[in-house]
């Protein structure tokens, strides 16, 4: 997990499904558009409880993660300011077996649900970016269990590292062995020994559970291809509905 930021003040637009709306489709949105500030390790909804509100964020980042009953847990997709956390709202389940957990502390927009399922009905645009999120959002689940299970530790550690930095501006992050252990589903042994590794080939700085991204093109080289799936499918799919 990152550290708690020096939160700074934001607009719809800094979201990129909110930047996309049609200005009239905006307008009506942003009167109930609630600011709200997200702590690290908030818990935003636990498994099979009812999901009230959608979350638009703009400087945090939400994981998704799923917590076996011995409390061992992974990780199966982030929402950061491209997305928005709430898709189970409009699939008509309205709860999930997942829990959506702070991951970077920051800001976000709350949406009722109520409003969202109105908006989404209305056939405009919104409806259009949601339904090519939620395509985005399962490539997403669907290349990480492919990763988790074909890939090494390194790769995945990578993989996580590139998905987290393109969220945030700095490429700075605070996390311990075993936070990410916990998101990857490994064993801490195993992330001390990945993350060595990186640093040795001059990837990252770790220091005392800080990690800087010290040379990116270094970090795409070593990553699988289960970043570049991710990344360019969300480009393709998000990108067309500008």
């Amino acid at each position: 997990m990152t550290k708690n930021i020096n939160l700074e003040p934001q607009k719809p637009e800094h979201n990129y499904i909110l930047a996309a709306l049609e200005q009239d489709e905006l307008n009506r949105l942003s009167k109930n558009l609630e600011p709200v500030n997200l702590k690290l390790g908030d818990v935003l909804y636990g498994p099979n409880q009812n999901i009230t509100s959608a979350f638009f964020p703009t400087t945090s980042i939400i994981s998704l993660q799923y917590i076996m009953d011995t409390g061992a847990s992974a990780e199966s997709a982030e929402v950061g300011n491209e997305g928005m956390l709430g898709l189970p709202i409009l699939l008509g389940g309205n709860t999930t077996p997942n829990t959506a957990i702070v991951q970077t502390a920051g800001h976000a927009y709350r949406l009722d649900q109520n409003i969202l399922k109105e908006e989404f009905n209305a056939a405009g645009k919104m409806q259009r970016l949601l339904l090519r999120y939620t395509q985005a959002m399962m490539t997403q689940m669907f290349q990480t269990a492919v990763c988790n299970r074909h890939h090494t530790v390194e790769q995945q550690l990578c993989r996580w590292l590139l998905l987290t930095v393109d969220r945030i501006p700095s490429g700075e992050l605070l996390m311990t062995q075993e936070l990410v252990a916990n998101m990857l589903g490994v064993r801490r042994e195993s992330v001390t020994e990945a993350a060595k590794n990186l640093q040795n080939a001059g990837c990252i700085r770790y220091r005392r559970g800080h990690i800087s991204v010290l040379d990116r093109q270094k970090l795409e080289r070593s990553v699988c291809e289960c970043y570049s799936v991710v990344k360019e499918e969300f480009h393709r799919l998000m990108s067309s509905v500008r």
